[in-house]
């Protein structure tokens, strides 16, 4: 994952990444940030990508191509407290990163897609979600959401508990852009649909499951089968606003799913692992190209600078 090239843009991060461990406080070996909330409490998984011939036919990056591609998958749960309970509302939304690992040897090669619960972000750019959490860091945040009427629409979305890991979308809020063998541009934003459906519990029976009930429930899940999730993408139209992910698409545009996610088992050494693992919003891999959109590369920047700080812990 290379530093980014414009200076601003690194500092930029850099401070997104600090401000976000500051108001966790400092927990030296776990991650300050991941997404836009701190997401120290997760855990890996292992299973395998299976593409459609829909994914073929839109993009010719390996994974889409490939009979099966192995992945990492990790679930997290919001906050920079890596014991915080699962019954704890501060836990939504949830994260979801996947890593399709495309090479081992001469050397690793992979691609990541990051989404969260949610389907939105505070800011459009780096600069304003750094805004928004050192308002939140000083206690101003009100004065921020008063000029920014989306990122108010962003405090005020649901974050319900989920009923288990199995039972919950995720979206990737940025927006991407595949590029098919023949050269045919598509821009699409990922979202993952759970096989097993969506299904949400109140406050009242997550607290009655327990401060783990849903990290503790994974082995439980994976003896009687894979966690599965649908990889979707929603394809944009003339004039779509491809450069603000705050701007939402309308539901009715086409949803294609590209694959399927099956995760199969806990990975082992899964703290040591976790330690070392930063993933990568901007796709980096013939076939699947960062788009315009302004949060993109600011993100990119903010998961780097966490990720060397947590290795250090």
């Amino acid at each position: 994952m290379p530093m980014p090239a414009n200076p601003e843009i690194q500092a930029t991060g850099e401070a997104l990444a600090a401000t976000l461990q500051s108001l966790s406080g400092p927990r030296p070996g776990f991650r300050p940030v991941v997404d836009t909330e701190g997401h120290a409490k997760g855990i890996l998984l292992q299973g395998t990508f299976e593409p459609t011939p829909q994914a073929k036919a839109l993009s010719k990056a390996h994974h889409f191509n490939e009979s099966s591609t192995p992945v990492i998958a990790r679930f997290s749960s919001s906050t920079g407290n890596p014991d915080i309970p699962d019954s704890d509302p501060r836990g939504n939304p949830r994260g979801f990163a996947l890593r399709f690992q495309l090479a081992e040897t001469p050397r690793r090669v992979h691609t990541d897609i990051i989404a969260h619960s949610i389907d939105g972000t505070p800011g459009s750019d780096g600069k304003e979600v750094l805004r928004f959490f050192t308002g939140l860091k000083n206690e101003t945040v009100g004065e921020y959401l008063t000029g920014h009427p989306k990122a108010a629409e962003f405090m005020n979305i649901p974050r319900p508990f989920p009923a288990s890991f199995a039972h919950q979308r995720h979206y990737a809020v940025n927006t991407l852009k595949l590029v098919a063998s023949s050269g045919a541009e598509t821009f699409i934003r990922y979202r993952f649909e759970p096989v097993a459906g969506v299904r949400n519990i109140s406050a009242e029976e997550a607290a009655a499951n327990g401060p783990n009930y849903l990290f503790g429930e994974i082995p439980k899940t994976l003896a009687e089968g894979p966690i599965q999730f649908r990889l979707m993408a929603q394809v944009a139209e003339e004039g779509d606003v491809t450069d603000d992910c705050l701007v939402k698409w309308p539901e009715t545009r086409t949803m294609v799913e590209l694959g399927m996610v099956s995760l199969r088992a806990v990975m082992q050494h899964n703290e040591a692992v976790q330690k070392y693992i930063i993933f990568d919003p901007v796709p980096r891999v013939d076939g699947v190209e960062a788009s315009d959109d302004r949060l993109l590369q600011y993100r990119a920047a903010a998961y780097l600078a966490s990720g060397l700080e947590h290795r250090k812990g």
